[in-house]
């Protein structure tokens, strides 16, 4: 080999050993960078008749696909638990806890126990008053948890538009990105930095809807979700959604009153792209937040029915409304829905509202006070409370009980499924971390890339030596 040749050999080691280090860096530095994938260079021996050296032939990202695709699903299940355990556990506290004076609950015990001490003493116009401004924060926590759900309900629908413009941008960006990487391989050119930066949009779609990803030859890849639907295959596809302002009791998405989903214009089921944090929120819009103002209403209705039997107050009239009312009117069995938040105590006996405390003692349809003395109406309103009766709506079963085992019914079942969903999220958290771990595990080895860069820099001092060795011989040469 001519003094030329061993530089020229020299030099293509330097260059190798220089960018060797240059990734070594790169790889210790994103060590804790969950979509980083650890680079390594790629080498072959360079000959051209006595002439040689080092050639590199590119950067191979390594990344073990199978754990992120296990990752990206456990993410993916996390995101769809927590959704649900948060509207439970708004809803549980619009409800208030068991045992919570300002509770439903306990708002309904209250009321129980001031018609107990105004029945003791019906003439105390002060017990009366008491029994009337429970009456009222009863009705109040009926409204309040009402708002609540079709507040949370519109939150829902909020977010599932943020997640199908979220998913639309990102699969508009894995399109970029595959003519980009299919691109640079079909030039020979290594593209790393956009495989991660590719990993990464997967990861925000992933979060959205469960995918599977499938490699092409060119090194793009094509989106399928879990459910059959193609997102990505040579375009992106477009998915649709409607958003709504405000989502109130009587809008449902099998009435046709919400928005579902569409892909490239046409229906698409919502199970076709479920299993994310998009199926959760329409869960909570379309089925949760149904279901639970459905037994708040069942709630109210029990409540309204219990104080209009024509057998407690004879002062009123037919068809007139009882103690609690639909917005100041008879309820009408066949507009059930959104009666908790419509739900109104009788004016006649509301002072705020010009109405009189004596007739809740004397009647909601008396024209003049009765005797003071006379408790009876009192005790039957009592009566009302505690007899056991099968609620009329079947949402929260056809047990006969008190309206107070309708109310605990009614908690236990938030509960329930609150508690339900804490479990699945546990175990998806779970599962997510062991995986988050399992991949960082796969990825960069600090000490091992220590190792490397000893050996990076012992080859890249050898062929400075080199180069220095022939630049003597040289010298020697031009002295002669």
């Amino acid at each position: 080999m001519s003094i030329t040749g061993a530089m020229s050999a020299a030099i293509s080691g330097l260059r190798a050993t220089a960018l060797g280090s240059e990734l070594v860096s790169n790889n210790i530095s994103n060590a804790l960078t969950p979509s980083y994938g650890r680079r390594e260079i790629s080498l072959s021996s360079l000959s051209y008749g006595a002439t040689g050296g080092v050639q590199v032939n590119g950067i191979t990202r390594h990344m073990n696909e199978g754990v992120v695709a296990d990752r990206r699903a456990a993410d993916s299940a996390q995101q769809n638990s927590q959704t649900v355990v948060d509207f439970f556990t708004k809803i549980e506290d619009a409800i208030g806890i068991a045992g919570d004076e300002d509770s439903i609950g306990g708002r309904l015990a209250a009321f129980e126990q001031s018609l107990i001490s105004a029945a003791s003493r019906p003439d105390a116009t002060e017990r009366l008053s008491i029994a009337v401004s429970d009456a009222n924060r009863l009705v109040e926590g009926l409204n309040s948890a009402a708002r609540e759900i079709q507040d949370l309900r519109t939150d829902a629908d909020a977010s599932i538009a943020d997640d199908v413009s979220t998913l639309n941008t990102a699969l508009q960006q894995i399109e970029d990105l595959n003519e980009q990487i299919a691109s640079a391989t079909a030039t020979n050119r290594s593209s790393p930095a956009l495989l991660d930066q590719r990993q990464v949009v997967l990861d925000t779609i992933g979060a959205i809807v469960p995918i599977n990803v499938l490699a092409r030859d060119n090194g793009a890849i094509t989106i399928y979700s879990e459910g059959g639907a193609i997102l990505l295959d040579d375009t992106a596809v477009t998915i649709g959604f409607e958003r709504q302002n405000i989502v109130t009791e009587f809008q449902t998405l099998d009435a046709g009153t919400l928005s579902g989903l569409t892909l490239n214009g046409q229906e698409l089921r919502t199970s076709a792209l479920g299993g994310g944090s998009l199926e959760a929120h329409f869960a909570v819009r379309d089925t949760y937040g149904v279901e639970a103002q459905s037994q708040l209403d069942t709630i109210a209705r029990d409540l309204v029915e219990r104080f209009e039997d024509p057998s407690i107050d004879a002062t009123r009239a037919t068809g007139d409304a009882g103690l609690f009312t639909d917005a100041g009117a008879a309820f009408d069995p066949t507009d059930e829905v959104g009666l908790s938040r419509r739900l109104t105590l009788n004016t006649a006996v509301d002072p705020d509202a010009g109405g009189e405390v004596w007739r809740l003692r004397d009647g909601v349809g008396a024209v003049t006070s009765g005797p003071s003395g006379d408790g009876t109406l009192l005790g039957d309103m009592l009566g009302a409370l505690e007899s056991a009766r099968v609620p009329s709506s079947s949402s929260l079963g056809s047990n006969q009980g008190s309206m107070a085992d309708l109310m605990g019914a009614f908690n236990g079942s938030i509960a329930a499924t609150r508690s339900t969903n804490e479990q699945n999220l546990s175990f998806a958290a779970a599962r997510l971390n062991e995986l988050t771990q399992l991949q960082l595990s796969d990825g960069v080895d600090t000490d091992q890339e220590l190792q490397n860069l000893l050996i990076l820099e012992q080859a890249y001092a050898a062929n400075a030596r080199v180069i220095q060795a022939a630049e003597e011989m040289l010298d020697t040469l031009t002295r002669l």
